[in-house]
């Protein structure tokens, strides 16, 4: 008996003594998050600073606030961020800033789309028209980072690194094999030949409609790319393509040979450069201040006073319904901010930037209405990033005007949906069966344990006709173009900016702050301050309530490493429900 209550004891104080500690972190953890977000102050900008622009993080529409990101958390500093808004805002604000000399800029492998990357590349253009030196470092270029690099007055590589130009190629997982194996029929409806997003599950390659869309928009987006570095560099984009296609550069000497870059230094040689258009002697350290700690320091907009405001209003990631999240387009929540701007007095334009492959075709047609609404009482302009098809150009197809990057991917006018036949699997391979009465014909539609009847199938096909024929009215109307047309160049097709562009689906190439001042302009107001909606979710609530989901997917992703997007892609099609307005494909560009 002694024993037993021994045990007993033992665990009791084991039991506390673990509540006790759990207490004693969570404790520390809160009172790190307040501490930090009360810390929240501008840091100093010494005289003679270099701005260090690291983008070898993820660059994202807008900056999340991470609360673990402020506390010495495992795994914080992995995923540390940034928006793409606040790089250039903050590197606007450096061109005429007197405490910083020169940008240094890092990258190796940035994690963005080729449109965002655009973005910040005008922005250092921008930059270099205050005379002040951008210089470009790294040890490995992917053909992403050197896009960005090239932009730098001097690109320096390491005398053991790497350079990578080789083309780009974009490629499609298919399923039916695996499906096939677990006795699994996708059975599609949909509307439009280049409507590619179902092939995946019931073909084992690209149709010759999609591979011809997927050759046209990847030779635009590499076009792009060629013009850019061939601008920067001096070198003319035929040479530069000839270089990729019999990858000569396969050592660093090679890319310092054919001028990809100007020298190999190590960091150290790299580091008295800096001091040196900084203005600081040898012997001095080097003074820098990061872009996220910089970026903290310019207030959203340097004309708050101004009594004129225009809204930017992010529409980012699939579009569902309900509230959404700061990466998912909720239709409640960005619905409900589209129509604060508009019911705003002092709002006199709105610029909604869209950055969405699509997703609910309802959810799409609900924000819809709120821009048509809008664009009554004020002007609308649509600033479109990566990609903004299927449901992402439906809910800007409405606005007064447009404006693309000349890689921005669109279109995708099309209508799809999936309903799974999985009798093979619950009856060969589980051998479940199923057995039942209903009091109507159709009172099982879209059962998943058997396959659609005709007329079941007639029923579906007809919705998404109506889906369809609804998309290219509103397409229609907001283009001002007779739906024949649009349905000429609809059909689920993908375009790049520039070609959408040539066939009316947006006006022009412009990047985000050439938007905000169009929109300006068409309002007709010289001074203007620039607001943000919809709200960004508080992060401490989003810790408390997302905890569980962010471990799971920190350790999942560490687990699966770069297979974790064929997780996501699973997780992603088992959760969609409804008729569908949705990119094609998921686009990986290598």
């Amino acid at each position: 008996m002694r024993e037993f209550f021994k045990y007993v004891f033992a665990t009791v104080v084991g039991v506390v003594i673990s509540l006790v500690l759990f207490l004693v972190f969570f404790v520390v953890l809160i009172v790190g998050i307040v501490k930090s977000s009360l810390n929240e102050d501008k840091v100093s900008v010494s005289n003679n600073s270099v701005l260090f622009l690291n983008l070898d993080q993820t660059i994202t529409e807008r900056t999340m606030e991470d609360p673990f990101s402020k506390l010495p958390v495992v795994g914080s500093e992995v995923n540390k961020s940034i928006g793409f808004n606040d790089v250039i805002r903050a590197l606007r604000e450096a061109k005429t800033d007197e405490n910083i000399k020169c940008v240094y800029l890092s990258v190796s492998s940035p994690q963005a789309g080729f449109a965002t990357m655009r973005e910040i590349r005008d922005a250092l253009i921008d930059f270099k028209t205050s005379k002040k030196k951008i210089i470009a470092y790294s040890e490995v270029y992917t053909q992403g980072a050197y896009y960005l690099a090239s932009v730098a007055d001097k690109v320096y590589l390491n005398p053991e690194g790497a350079l990578e130009f080789k083309g780009m190629k974009s490629q499609t997982m298919f399923f039916k094999g695996a499906l096939d194996k677990l006795g699994i029929e996708a059975q599609i409806v949909r509307v439009g030949n280049y409507k590619s997003a179902v092939e995946p599950f019931f073909t084992d390659k690209m149709s010759d409609k999609n591979r011809e869309q997927v050759t046209i928009y990847l030779n635009g987006l590499y076009e792009t790319f060629l013009d850019g570095i061939a601008a920067s560099r001096n070198i003319s984009a035929p040479v530069l393509h000839q270089i990729a296609d019999d990858y000569k550069i396969q050592e660093p000497i090679d890319a310092v040979a054919y001028k990809m870059v100007d020298a190999l230094k190590y960091k150290d040689e790299i580091i008295e450069e800096l001091k040196s258009l900084s203005g600081k002697d040898k012997k001095s350290n080097l003074s820098t201040i990061t872009i996220n700690e910089y970026a903290r320091n310019v207030a959203t907009d340097q004309n708050k006073s101004a009594k004129n405001k225009v809204a930017v209003i992010y529409a980012n990631g699939d579009i569902t319904g309900g509230e959404g999240s700061d990466e998912q387009i909720g239709s409640e929540r960005i619905s409900r901010a589209i129509r604060k701007a508009r019911l705003d007095s002092s709002i006199k334009a709105i610029v909604l930037r869209v950055n969405s492959p699509g997703g609910s075709a309802l959810a799409s047609d609900v924000i819809w209405r709120e821009i048509v609404l809008s664009k009554k009482i004020k002007p609308v302009i649509a600033s479109f990033g990566d990609v903004a098809a299927s449901g992402g150009y439906y809910i800007a197809c409405a606005a007064d005007s447009i404006f693309v990057q000349p890689n921005t991917i669109t279109g995708s006018i099309g209508v799809f949906g999936v309903i799974p036949n999985l009798k093979k699997l619950y009856n060969e391979k589980l051998g479940i069966t199923f057995d039942g009465v209903k009091t109507g014909k159709y009172a099982d539609i879209m059962s998943t344990d058997r396959p659609m009847t005709d007329g079941e199938r007639l029923i579906v096909q007809n919705d998404v006709n109506r889906v369809y024929d609804s998309f290219i009215t509103r397409v229609a109307d907001g283009r001002k173009r007779t739906k024949a047309y649009v349905d000429s160049i609809a059909g689920g097709r993908v375009w790049v900016g520039t070609d959408a562009v040539k066939i009316g689906l947006a006006d022009r190439t412009a990047n985000f702050n050439q938007a905000i001042a169009a929109a300006a302009k068409k309002a007709n107001v010289k001074e203007y301050s620039v607001v943000e909606y919809p709200e960004m979710l508080d992060p401490f609530k989003s810790l408390m309530e997302n905890t569980t989901e962010k471990v799971k997917t920190y350790y999942t992703k560490q687990e699966l490493g770069a297979n974790y997007i064929i997780y996501q892609q699973i997780k992603s099609a088992i959760s969609r429900s409804g008729i569908q307005t949705r990119m094609p494909f998921e686009i990986k560009i290598q």
